[in-house]
């Protein structure tokens, strides 16, 4: 009887990042990876995204453990939350595993767990009549691996980031043999890497990269900033040997990339002289041909922390002439725009920028040649490319095909799509909704897309506040509308703007007032509506409404009655006022009191 097997994207696919999987085996769940995503620019606020595994939360006791490829935010950064919700083990290589833990401990939830373990590409796993192994690949962190789970219907093959280099180093180096055997022994279902999809010539050799960063170091007279990703170890010991070759000082710039480099110094996967490293006020003293600066920034694109700079908004670091700003990374294609604008700003400092993409392909990713290479090694029966934009994933599937997988054995699957495998085949099954969690300081999933729209309309058209007090039970409007605008118009220019709006809420209210049947939504509502149409009609723009209506009411204190008609009409008149300023109010929130016409002042009483 054949198992039966469901493979779940729960992130990385028609997205950059937020890399996880969940292969279920019989009753057994397996999660490859369990990283986030930096947000991009709509999600105004955003810290980071990482998966929603609500479905996880509905099956947590069949989830056996996390199975992590490599130490990059893409692939670990949502391991604190998930641990917050699943306590299963933790398996990754030494570096891996140390940069996890780092992750981990920053988060007090969970920084007591500590069931971690490490694996090699020599370490079998059983769980029941499962086999998880792994392999090692090239990437730009050392130790990554790919993930084997080894069922009765054949492996299940999920390689991580990867690429081909065959000038790589130890701790770097691709198994090829171990590739060989995990084809042979029969691949049912290939999940590979599709991230370098678009890559059609060669990429360069991490040896020529090393060479090419020397060389430049080699021809600058002035300070060098270094832009690079904090966890591409193999970047850091590159520009690390450029230094030592140049005869200049490094200064780390930021607190996470100080662990991450003790880490990876603590586990000897770099390498550079104990008097290397200094703090910025020593740079201060020293030539500025002897320092480098290295800034790193978060999932390959460090460009926020250049503008950071460039603007005059780190206060420990300012960008001047003679400097060259060389980042060492290649930022997304979706980062365009704002790398043309880096550029700029970097420019109006006087310092000069270069990017090591502009004359190399520096990519940690398998180009095309690479990506039908694997597909070779594994010969799947069936593909599912991952890890990747739909334009990425719909490459690689017509990479697939020109290698012989039959295109109704390729499925580009969309977060929450369940690959089913029955009577000998997979089929797209049942379709589970997988949305996205938004992290907001300390706020996890608690910000969804009605917070964002209007974070949104307020970026963009400002807000819109109406105040109005009324006393119901006289069905009247105490005081006149007042109105208080951010963002929208300037107020003392648009006078007459906000009368008639003033008006319109008089009007509006008013009506409401008038109505048999009072409600207090259906007035906000009303208020909300009708001014939204009046403030597109004048300016064509949508801001956020808020109403605030305030209700109080008035009971007159009688002093007592005269005999004398006359004196009746005295102190009728004259308690007027009286009745103003002793009336007993109630309102919604602070209790108020008026003047003769009708202003609110302040107090202390309350409902």
């Amino acid at each position: 009887m054949s198992n039966s097997i469901k493979i779940i994207p729960f992130g990385g696919v028609r997205e950059n990042g937020k890399n996880m999987y969940a292969v279920e085996v019989e009753n057994q769940i397996f999660i490859l990876d369990a990283g986030l995503k930096y947000p991009e620019n709509e999600l105004m606020g955003i810290d980071v995204v990482i998966p929603d595994w609500e479905y996880l939360r509905q099956h947590k006791d069949k989830i056996v453990g996390v199975f992590l490829t490599h130490g990059h935010a893409d692939s670990i950064g949502a391991l604190p939350y998930f641990l917050m919700d699943f306590n299963v083990p933790v398996f990754g290589s030494e570096m891996t595993i140390a940069l996890a833990k780092l992750a981990v401990k920053s988060h007090k939830e969970v920084k007591k767990f500590n069931d971690f373990h490490v694996v090699d590409a020599t370490t079998a796993i059983d769980f029941n009549d499962v086999t998880v192994s792994f392999f090692q690949t090239t990437h730009t962190i050392p130790e990554t691996l790919g993930v084997v789970i080894e069922t009765s219907e054949g492996n299940i093959v999920y390689t991580g980031d990867f690429k081909f280099d065959q000038t790589a180093t130890k701790g770097y180096q691709t198994d090829l043999a171990r590739l060989a055997e995990i084809g042979s022994q029969g691949v049912l279902a290939l999940l590979s890497d599709s991230a370098g999809a678009g890559i059609s010539g060669t990429s360069a050799r991490e040896k020529d990269i090393g060479e090419y960063v020397k060389e430049t170091f080699k021809h600058q007279d002035g300070r060098i900033i270094v832009a690079s990703v904090a966890s591409n170890i193999m970047r850091i010991q590159q520009i690390i040997d450029a230094a030592v070759a140049a005869d200049r000082k490094i200064v780390l710039s930021g607190k996470d990339l100080e662990q991450i480099v003790n880490t990876a110094m603590s586990l000897g996967k770099l390498k550079l002289p104990k008097d290397l490293l200094i703090s910025m006020k020593e740079a201060d003293k020293l030539d500025p041909s002897q320092v480098v600066i290295l800034e790193t920034g978060k999932m390959g694109e460090p460009i926020k922390s250049l503008q950071q700079i460039a603007s005059g908004d780190n206060p420990k670091l300012h960008m001047t002439d003679n400097d060259l700003v060389f980042v060492t990374t290649t930022p997304s294609y979706a980062q365009e725009t704002e790398v043309q604008k880096t550029k700029d700003m970097i420019y109006r400092t006087g310092a000069e920028v270069k990017f090591i993409s502009d004359d190399l392909n520096p990519s940690g990713h398998a180009n095309q040649n690479d990506e039908q290479l694997m597909l070779n090694f594994m010969k799947p029966k069936y593909f599912i490319p991952i890890q990747g934009e739909y334009r990425l994933l719909n490459k690689h599937a017509q990479l697939a095909e020109e290698v012989g997988i039959p295109a109704d054995h390729i499925f580009i699957t969309a977060k929450g799509d369940v690959l089913t495998y029955k009577k000998g085949e997979f089929h797209l099954g049942d379709h589970i909704d997988v949305g996205n969690t938004m992290i907001d300081g300390t706020g996890i999933g608690d910000i969804g897309n009605i917070v964002l729209r209007d974070r949104r309309v307020l970026s963009e058209d400002g807000i819109f506040v109406v105040v109005a007090t009324i006393d119901r039970k006289k069905k009247k409007i105490v005081a006149r509308p007042q109105i208080t605008s951010r963002g929208f118009v300037f107020v003392k220019t648009n006078h007459q703007l906000m009368k008639q709006s003033a008006d319109l809420v008089e009007k509006v209210v008013q009506e409401n007032l008038d109505q048999k049947e009072f409600d207090w939504s259906h007035l906000k509502q009303d208020v909300r509506e009708k001014l939204n149409r009046f403030l597109f009609d004048q300016t064509k723009r949508h801001p956020v409404i808020l109403p605030v209506i305030m209700e109080i009411n008035q009971h007159a204190k009688r002093k007592g009655k005269k005999n004398n008609n006359d004196e009746d009409k005295k102190d009728n008149s004259s308690n007027k006022e009286k009745k103003s300023n002793n009336g007993h109010h109630r309102g919604r929130g602070r209790g108020r009191k008026h003047d003769k016409q009708g202003q609110a002042k302040k107090n202390n009483n309350k409902n």
